[in-house]
């Protein structure tokens, strides 16, 4: 199946073609037929799937092909919501990337910078607007923004939306669109407040899920190090230091905690940069800029935060802390490894995440090898030490990892791709 085969519009398929784009992902040969047919659409899949071109192509060939005749301030008819800066620019940039050659024209707006810039091109007409829920309300109550001309609405990770407590202002953005619209809902998880969402969205809806957890997890090389949490840096720095990666995105917990492995790192002479919701949008952009450039190859994120980095060919995801949500432990590992690439997942587990760690290991059906052979204990293998008694029984720590991992120890240093 090709893109041409699926009905797309040549100035769309050219621009798909620029791009190096020939063969749609499973969740955009499934989508796209959908949604030009005028469906409303429930969309499960995680990142990496290429989701935002499976609503953003059909979007863009149903607004080209039914474009006004008429000259004129362009009126807002297609937008797409979604809970974070980076994600809402990521998908501003998609649009137009595919849609260069169809004239038509999209802004982003956000909130935590001055509002100017965007009330100008509000002002200056656009065909798709994509924005985050606070900024967005904020402008239409000043009037700068009507919803009465949307045709096609878009509500992307949703489940991220109501994890930011983004539900209020979700429910007064539904009521104030119009009856008659074309719907997209896009979720990586769909609980059961996910699916009472979807149903005040849409109508009837096509569903198109995409479950490539199994696939994501088999395609990246994957390790786990027991280590005491007073140890978790200088275990991130001996890595980092030892061996050889051409990017490295590390998943902390908390801002506070991201903060602190920058600085922890920079004590150790390595460079890195943080991003996350306490940051300024201008810090958060140079960060990433840096990160994408290559100017900066060790970035430290947040789960939210990270949403919207999109970075070609990132060798390296490490876990300074493993999420207690298994999903996302699959969101963040299938940031490498993406298409046809591999890639390396390594994480930190302490003593308080090892039910995590049993959680992630029964989603993904695998049991992911651990490192025995690097210098920081964990904290069973520290109260072994101070208890001269308890030296005398054999280990517990490989006791622990037979009872967690539900066999033997898989003994391996972790593999990492040469630095070009």
């Amino acid at each position: 199946m090709t893109f041409k085969e699926l009905g797309i519009t040549d100035s769309i398929l050219k621009a798909l073609a620029d791009e190096g784009y020939t063969t749609p992902t499973p969740i955009q040969e499934q989508s796209i037929p959908i949604l030009l047919d005028g469906k409303d659409l429930l969309g499960s899949a995680q990142t990496g799937t290429g989701k935002t071109a499976a609503f953003a192509i059909p979007i863009l060939q149903r607004l080209y092909l039914d474009r006004p005749q008429h000259r004129g301030i362009r009126k807002i008819r297609a937008l797409v919501v979604t809970p974070t800066r980076e994600l809402a620019i990521q998908i501003a940039e998609s649009f137009s990337t595919y849609g260069k050659y169809t004239g038509l024209t999209n802004t982003v707006i956000f909130g935590g910078v001055k509002q100017e810039a965007q009330t100008q091109a509000l002002r200056r007409g656009v065909d798709v607007l994509i924005a985050t829920p606070g900024r967005l309300l904020d402008l239409i109550e000043q009037g700068y923004i009507t919803l009465k001309d949307i045709e096609y609405f878009v509500l992307d990770e949703a489940d991220r939306m109501l994890d930011m407590g983004f539900i209020h202002d979700i429910r007064k953005l539904i009521a104030k669109l119009p009856h008659e619209r074309q719907s997209l809902f896009f979720s990586a998880t769909m609980a059961p407040t996910i699916v009472e969402l979807s149903q005040k969205i849409l109508g009837n809806p096509e569903k198109v899920v995409v479950k490539p957890e199994q696939t994501t997890a088999e395609k990246v090389d994957q390790s786990i190090f027991f280590v005491s949490r007073k140890w978790k840096s200088k275990l991130l720095v001996h890595l980092l230091q030892t061996e050889r990666f051409d990017s490295a995105l590390i998943f902390s917990r908390t801002k506070h905690g991201a903060d602190k492995i920058v600085k922890s790192l920079e004590k150790a002479g390595i460079e890195s940069a943080a991003i996350h919701g306490n940051k300024s949008q201008g810090a958060r952009q140079r960060a990433l800029g840096n990160f994408k450039s290559g100017q900066t190859n060790v970035l430290v994120a947040t789960d939210i935060a990270a949403r919207g980095i999109d970075v070609e060919q990132l060798s390296l995801v490490i876990n300074y802390d493993l999420p207690n949500i298994p999903e996302t432990y699959v969101h963040r590992i299938g940031r490498t490894g993406r298409a046809n690439a591999s890639g390396t997942a390594l994480s930190f587990c302490e003593v308080e995440e090892r039910a995590y760690l049993r959680d992630i290991q029964r989603l993904i059906d695998q049991q992911i090898p651990v490192i025995t052979d690097h210098p920081f204990p964990d904290d069973e293998e520290e109260e072994l030490t101070k208890s001269p008694s308890k030296q005398q029984r054999p280990p517990r720590r490989n006791s622990f990892a037979n009872s967690a991992q539900g066999g033997n120890r898989n003994n391996r240093k972790p593999q990492f791709r040469s630095r070009n």
